[in-house]
């Protein structure tokens, strides 16, 4: 590209994002072009990142955000502002696309994300609020069974009536469970989410590690544990299945909807009647890794999630 311009200064339009240019000036006049100057290089600022809204988590002590670069070519670094509202800001520098943000609980945040190259650093990504009043995290749709479809709010998942031989199932789904994963949850604290869950329908809810065996059914085996929810001609049968095993209890009142409490630091992970408040059953572990909440059902039936809700006080006692 050549502009003829009669000033000392010129103003360069239409340029790409994160690109590097060179750039010399001649001199004309009636006897010809003079050299060229020397060239100087210069970088052009990166695009925007996108954060990722349905990748992102959060809990009362912390935000995973990821977000995508938004530039075909790399750069160097990112920067995530961080807002409290009705508080002044605080930056930090990442090199990849994601940040585990270290938060104050009961709080809300406002954070966007700017791309930097030698050039300097981009506009502000969209803004997103994150909430730290309980445990956020969204269903991960790439680990559905395919007899599975989700809610356009991402919450509710739903097993219809016709069945899919497992054989076709190429996603990363636990594919003998009719059953998906919640997002990992990498923040050693409490957290608490509950689950609506229907009386006709047979289920199981918990959580497992990410290395969990995908030809397994959840609590089968030693790293997923889980509520099973059977129905028998006589009756509802609940089980609190890891490895296989189940103490022998006796619910006498179907949940409608169940709170599920993870405590890392605790080792225990326990799941409640909600409705009631009454303390169903808890196991106690020693988690050696961060944990997925997963959700399977094993009849046509629906569940729906609901999270970043305050736990109540008797979740933790």
């Amino acid at each position: 590209m050549m502009d003829s311009i009669n000033e000392t200064h010129c103003t360069v339009a239409d340029l790409l994002p994160n690109a590097q240019y060179e750039l010399w000036v001649t001199a004309t006049n009636t006897t010809g072009i003079s050299p060229a100057s020397e060239k100087a290089l210069y970088m052009t600022v990166p695009s925007p990142p996108v954060i990722k809204q349905r990748e992102c988590s959060s809990c009362p002590e912390a935000a995973l955000i990821r977000w995508e670069s938004g530039n075909t070519n790399p750069v160097d670094s990112y920067t995530v502002e961080l807002r409290e509202m009705g508080a002044d800001g605080t930056e930090s520098t990442v090199p990849t696309c994601q940040c585990l943000i270290q938060l104050q609980p009961g709080r809300r945040y406002l954070i966007s994300v700017r791309a930097v190259n030698v050039g300097g650093p981009s506009d502000r990504s969209e803004v997103i609020t994150v909430s730290t009043t309980g445990t956020f995290f969204y269903l991960l749709e790439d680990t559905a069974h395919p007899c599975l479809s989700i809610s356009e709010d991402g919450f509710t998942i739903f097993y219809g009536d016709e069945e899919l031989p497992i054989s076709i199932c190429k996603c990363q789904c636990l594919y003998r469970c009719v059953a998906i994963l919640g997002d990992l949850i990498p923040v050693r604290g409490r957290h608490y989410w509950e689950v609506e869950v229907d009386d006709g329908t047979e289920f199981r809810i918990g959580v497992a590690y990410e290395d969990t065996e995908r030809n397994s059914y959840l609590g089968a085996n030693s790293t997923s544990w889980c509520m099973r929810h059977i129905l028998s001609p006589s009756r509802h049968k609940y089980e609190f299945l890891h490895n296989g095993w189940s103490p022998d209890l006796r619910i006498t009142v179907n949940p409608v909807r169940i709170g599920v409490a993870l405590d890392y630091e605790r080792g225990t992970l326990s799941f409640f009647n909600v409705n009631l408040e009454q303390h169903l059953h808890t196991f106690h572990c020693h988690f050696r890794n961060y944990v997925h909440p997963c959700f399977s059902l094993d009849n046509p039936g629906a569940l729906t999630l609901h999270n970043g809700i305050e736990a109540p006080e008797y979740a933790f006692i």
